[in-house]
């Protein structure tokens, strides 16, 4: 790229730099210092205030950046990736919103705590939502990478590397500063300008096919070199009967996963009452569902306008295709317009990199100290030292995000979430839905829910292509394959919801009656809600 798109890039994004910290520092002088304060934000905000920072956690990287490109090279099977996020958020409104909101206070682990033995409960839950959450990050790291290699032309690893260092650097500063209030200001800033650029750069697409999309589809198929098969299931996930059922595990881990990421759940305790949590999510429904159409819109238009060879050219999983999408909507390389469009993209997508992580870097590090730290203390201690364990602990996931986010910086970000989503199906979720809905659960079938659901998961993806054995693994150079499919879901979420049951039936513990009365009239009604 110029170094116009360059410095015009860097100013916008510093511009949005100096505002979050500038929110930040705002937060930071009027906190209390307070767990409540800190995790939950004081549970002060509004139903729409919380919807907006629900969507702007929830719209990432992986969205604008990887289910874009996903669509511009593989057509109808990159829709998979937006369709599955979307209907997501039914089971969360169904489900989960109002009764966690009524049940929990800070984690995924108090849910479970309020009627199982609290210790090995908590322990569990906070490996795996620490698990998921650093899974969830790598992702945003990579696409800040992405976005440097495009802005340097390929030439500036070592500012490439800096840059994710510095978008580490900036997380730990809002968490550790600001805390939740801090945050979900800036996803809401952040949800308006994604949305608005969103718009801007769909009207141009509609704008550039006359409001034909038609003409818009067979255009993108016949720049794709795939013909109408571009248009059709079966282009990346129809091969063979492995590619198949790769459709089919992802597509699970995305519908059932969203349910399970801690930085979502963590959301619904900064609104007053459960109501609250529910209409927060009628809110972002409509956002992300708005949000993930246009996605649609965008990835072929990228398709037809900028082509999948060109896409690949700059980035062999796609991550840059909206910026060249814009840059060619604003009149290309050499023109203002294009200079302008592609600088307030990449400073969009790189804002959306920052709200994001430091949501789930705050819910990550919210798990390390008020489940795993306060479980592992022998002598108790006032909250306001809990809130400094889970400040060093957002430092501590910042490094690992780092170092991972620079290992795998080759993949695509929509299919590194897909991994995330499939860890949090297999772990979160099946436990979850035992604590509430199953009257003799118990603490033995809570346990094994989570690690029989983490282990397998994390195993397969270790043995499967995604890590060896193919081109695109991250270490290509050797074999241990021993997994076909890329998405461990299909497997890994059954075995979840199994070995909950196996824990269950095979435990002499006595189900606590009284205890999942109180808690199924809490997780009902509100009463007795923090």
């Amino acid at each position: 790229m110029t170094d116009r798109h360059q410095t015009l890039t860097l100013l916008l994004f510093s511009a949005f730099v100096a505002v979050t910290l500038g929110i930040t520092t705002w937060v930071s002088r009027k906190r209390h210092g307070s767990a409540e304060e800190f995790y939950a934000g004081g549970r002060l905000f509004s139903p729409m205030e919380n919807g907006f920072a629900i969507a702007g956690d929830y719209m990432s990287a992986a969205s604008f950046l990887g289910v874009t490109g996903l669509i511009a090279l593989f057509g109808y099977d990159g829709l998979l990736y937006g369709v599955g996020f979307l209907v997501a958020w039914l089971v969360v409104l169904f489900l989960v919103a109002e009764l966690v909101r009524n049940c929990g206070r800070f984690t995924l682990a108090d849910v479970l705590a309020a009627r199982m033995s609290e210790r090995p409960v908590r322990i569990a839950a906070g490996t795996s939502s620490v698990t998921v959450s650093v899974l969830y990050l790598v992702a945003q790291m990579v696409g800040a990478g992405s976005l440097v290699a495009l802005l340097l032309g390929r030439t500036g690893g070592a500012a490439q590397v800096w840059t994710v260092i510095g978008v580490g650097a900036l997380m730990v500063i809002y968490v550790s500063f600001g805390g939740m209030r801090a945050t979900t200001w800036i996803q809401i800033v952040k949800a308006v300008l994604l949305l608005g650029g969103t718009i801007a750069l769909t009207v141009l697409v509609l704008v550039r096919f006359h409001g034909d999309v038609d003409r818009l589809l067979l255009t993108a198929a016949e720049r794709s070199g795939h013909g109408d098969a571009f248009l059709a299931p079966g282009l990346k996930y129809g091969g063979d009967w492995t590619a198949r059922f790769d459709f089919i595990s992802l597509g699970l881990a995305l519908v059932l996963g969203t349910a399970g990421l801690p930085h979502i759940l963590s959301r619904f305790y900064t609104v007053p009452t459960a109501r609250a949590a529910r209409r927060s999510v009628v809110w972002s429904i409509g956002l992300i569902g708005g949000f993930y159409l246009m996605t649609i819109v965008l990835g072929f238009g990228a398709a037809a306008i900028v082509g999948p060879e060109a896409v690949r050219r700059s980035n062999e999983a796609g991550n840059t295709a909206v910026p060249l999408l814009a840059l060619d909507l604003g009149g290309g390389a050499d023109s203002t317009g294009g200079t302008v469009l592609f600088a307030v993209v990449a400073a969009v997508a790189f804002a959306t990199i920052l709200a994001v992580v430091a949501g789930i870097t705050l819910a990550s590090s919210a798990s390390v100290a008020h489940d795993l730290y306060a479980s592992l203390r022998r002598r108790r201690r006032e909250p306001r030292s809990e809130v400094a364990v889970a400040r060093v602990a957002a430092v501590g996931i910042g490094v690992v995000a780092i170092a991972l986010g620079l290992l795998a910086r080759d993949l695509n970000v929509a299919f590194l979430v897909g991994l995330a989503f499939a860890v949090a199906a297999s772990a979160n979720l099946p436990v979850l839905l035992y604590s509430l809905f199953w009257r003799g659960f118990t603490t033995r079938g809570a346990v094994w829910a989570v690690y029989g659901g983490l282990v397998p998961a994390l195993c397969l993806v270790v043995l499967s292509p995604v890590v060896s054995g193919s081109p695109g693994a991250l270490f290509p150079g050797v074999d241990f394959q021993y997994f076909p499919l890329q998405n461990p879901g299909i497997v890994s979420i059954p075995l979840g919801f199994l070995a909950g049951w196996l824990g269950t039936v095979t435990s002499t513990e006595v189900p606590d009656e009284a205890k999942h009365a109180e808690t199924e009239v809490r997780s009902l009604t509100g009463a007795g809600a923090v």
